[in-house]
């Protein structure tokens, strides 16, 4: 399904910026108030992964993009960029649903990501829980 919602530019420069320039450790998108097109919410240089789920609202969706850093089991350290679709349980139904039909228009010029993970509470979101899926 598609809403035919467009990708603003600035997504996809903010989003090079953390992949290859380290300028940012996350990203958090959002949805325009006219439904029509993703844009930049919110960037951060330097927030650690509970900032990054703070940043995300208690009652609205969002994508976000976060550059995760962790010490490998064989050791060292390694990054993965991990995608999040956050649509929590008290977001409008209406909101669900042109996030959910809208992801594929950012998901695909995210070119990079190692690891998705859709969130509808904390526990979907936690560290623990997110570091599950990136070592696999």
């Amino acid at each position: 399904m598609s809403t035919g919602v467009q990708v603003r530019d600035e997504c996809m420069t903010v989003y090079q910026e953390l992949k290859l320039g380290k300028k940012f450790k996350y990203i958090v998108y959002k949805l325009d108030k006219n439904n029509s097109e993703i844009v930049v919410e919110k960037t951060s240089a330097t927030a650690n992964y509970a900032e990054f789920v703070e940043a995300l609202p208690a009652a609205d969706c969002r994508y976000a993009v976060y550059d995760l850093e962790f010490e490998h089991p064989e050791g060292g350290l390694r990054n993965k960029i991990v995608f999040v679709t956050w649509a929590p349980d008290t977001a409008p139904v209406r909101a669900k649903m042109i996030y959910a039909g809208s992801k594929d228009a950012i998901r695909k010029k995210l070119v990079g990501v190692a690891t998705e993970v859709q969130a509808t509470d904390l526990s979907e979101i936690a560290y623990e829980a997110v570091m599950d899926k990136v070592r696999l």
